[in-house]
Formats: C-alpha cells, structure tokens, sequence
C-alpha cells in the first residue's frame, strides 16, 4: 500500500460510528469467530488476552465468538464458552476489562445453535436436538419441534444473556441469528415447517426472532446496543437463501428493527458480491437500504480467498482493501468486521493504516490451534 493509499484508508476508516450509548472510534470491527479455548464453558486469561491483543491492535469493536445462553439444548462442545453461570461470567467480566484496558469496546455474541447442537458431544449431551419443527438443516426429522414453553425459555436465555451483558461491563451484545443456527431455523422456510404464529410466511417466521430482540431490549437500557446478525447462507448450505428478493429481506428486517434492533450484521463469504440482480448492493448494502439501520459488512476482507478455501488447504493471501474503501465511502454500509486476517495479524488495522502492508502476517489454517 503507498502512502497515499494509508492517507485514504486513514481518511475512510478512522472516523468514530456511534451505535445507542455505544460510540466506536473507527469503522472496524473484528467479527465473531469460534476458536474453543473455555474449558468448561469459562473463558481464562488466554482468552482475554487474545481479544485485547486485537484491540490494542486498533480495532474499535470486538464481537466476541458464540457465546452458549443460558438453555439446556446449546451446545456442541464443552470448549466454547457460556455466557451464564457466576464462574462464565467472571471470566467474560475480564475479558471486558481487559478490551477496556487496551482501549477497545466489546459486545459479546449470543447464540443457541438449535438443531446443529451435535448428540453426545457437548456440556448437555443428553438434552434433545431441538428445533421449530425439529428438522435439520440437511431436511432430516432428527429432533424435537419446540413447544411454546421451550420457545419461551430460549427467549428467557436471550434476555438473561443481555442483561448479563450490561451488568458485566460490557458495551453491547449481538444476538446469533444466521447460518442455520436456531434462530435462523425458525426464519428460514426449509427447517421451519410450524402451523402456528411462529410458521408460515416469511413475516411470521420472524416472529421468534423479533420476540427476542424484544425481551433483550426490555432487560437493558434504551441506549444499550443490540446488534442482530443475520445471513442468506448456512452451515454446509453456502447456496441457501433466506430471502430470494429485497422484498422479502424486507420481511425479515421491518419486525426486527421494530423490536429494537440498532445494527444489522450481515455475514456473507465475500463482501464484494451482489445479493440481488440489478444492483452492487451486497447484503449489509440492501439491510441498511431496506431497514434504515446501521449495517456491518463481513466475508473476506483483506485476503484474496474465503475461508471454506483455507480449509482445502489454500493460504489466505494479503489483499489490497480499496473495493472496501469505495463502499465505505458510498455509505453503502457503516462498519466493517474483519475475520481471518485479524487472526493472522492482531496488528492488521495499525498496518494497514500506517502503509505497511508488507509486514502483514496471512492467514493460515494452522493458526486456529492457538490464541495467538
């Protein structure tokens, strides 16, 4: 990158966003990412050191990785980290501390993965598989349809997991609702078969998610930001569509940004690509268009590949970031969330805005054994 170059990413990325109470002093955002390195569920001082690594490193917000609400069916495995319980929650209260410390904001995710929860291998192996209607992603019937209790709880979960969030420290919190987990089971049509209020049309699966955003509103403050993630595609199904047109992805959105949602996360594999024919917009451009929210860009910033290639065993290499520049100053979204590179260089912003890009460290495979 030449100076002038830096100049321009300088001009376009370090400008403050301010998100309800929240403000962020750039326009990056490191995106959530699984790595299991919480035994038991309880994130140590690894964990808090790697997230504060990154904020030291310039990003201005961290969205921690999945973090297990508070019900009997999350969970694939006892390495990823709880968001409920005293000692969970000790532990993510110095994480904060120490995002804080190095001048960073964080919000933590929360996620319940539904029917993806694998059997026998988790915190609660002997809890069902659990799902709108107890189908899986792959069309199987290989769990249990939720009664309107277990539909209550998991709201519950939701709520309690904010609230937890607010009162340990924390600036924010984003609800889990993409790539097949369970609340995106209940939007998408192909896992959500219910004949009640929570099935049906594309407005009516929204119900589920809309009813959480709600009850995560009501337990923290008005200005306490929640942010919503969503996304088209699922885990092994990258070709799914949870909306085919604008007007559906309006559908989607309209109930939840009336729940109280104050930004759209938009998860896609490559940033750069088109949701819709007829327009560049990619999904965070057609959110923010369509919902008047916020919206926060991911899917392959700074490498040149997507990360279902690095696990064919082809290296992320480092790429130039003007495409991204160019959007950002289209406002075609506001934020941006940075996954892979993040892990191959916690110093990837600094780097990036100081002009050295010959010192950034790619992305490898092999990285995602450590919390480098």
């Amino acid at each position: 990158m030449t100076g002038s170059s830096a100049e321009r990413a300088r001009d376009v990325l370090v400008r403050p966003f301010s998100l309800g109470s929240l403000t962020v002093p750039n326009r990056v955002v490191m995106a959530p990412m699984t790595r299991e390195f919480s035994p038991g569920g309880v994130p140590g001082t690894d964990v808090a050191e790697y997230y504060a690594r990154r904020a030291a490193g310039g990003v201005g917000l961290v969205i921690t990785e999945g973090t297990y609400v508070g019900h009997n069916s999350a969970g694939t495995s006892d390495r990823v980290p709880r968001f409920h319980g005293e000692d969970a929650l000790a532990g993510w209260s110095a994480v904060a501390d120490a995002v804080h410390a190095a001048g960073g904001r964080i919000v933590p995710q929360l996620w319940h993965v539904g029917m993806e929860r694998v059997t026998g291998n988790g915190p609660v192996a002997d809890a069902p598989r659990m799902g709108p209607s107890g189908i899986a992603l792959d069309g199987s019937e290989s769990g249990t349809p939720m009664s309107q209790s277990d539909i209550d709880a998991v709201i519950g979960a939701f709520a309690g997991g904010a609230a937890a969030a607010e009162a340990h420290g924390f600036d924010g919190v984003e609800i889990h609702g993409a790539h097949g987990y369970l609340i995106d089971q209940f939007l998408w049509e192909h896992t959500n078969r219910r004949t009640d209020g929570y099935g049906g049309d594309i407005a009516s699966r929204s119900r589920f998610a809309a009813e959480i955003v709600a009850a995560c509103r009501a337990a923290v403050s008005p200005d306490f930001p929640i942010l919503f993630r969503l996304s088209q595609w699922k885990v092994n199904g990258y070709q799914a569509k949870l909306a085919g047109t604008p007007q559906e992805l309006e559908a989607v959105l309209a109930p939840l940004s009336d729940a109280g949602v104050d930004a759209f996360h938009c998860s896609t594999r490559r940033f750069h690509t088109a949701e819709f024919e007829g327009s560049d917009l990619n999904l965070a451009g057609w959110a923010k268009k369509l919902s008047g929210r916020p919206t926060i860009s991911v899917g392959s910033i700074g490498l040149d590949n997507e990360f279902i290639q690095v696990f064919q065993g082809q290296q992320g290499n480092v790429t130039n970031i003007d495409g991204l520049l160019d959007r950002l100053e289209r406002e075609e979204f506001d934020l941006v969330a940075v996954g892979r590179a993040l892990l191959g260089d916690p110093d990837w912003l600094t780097k990036i805005l100081d002009g050295r890009t010959e010192e950034l460290s790619p992305f490898h495979v092999g990285l995602l054994g450590s919390l480098r």
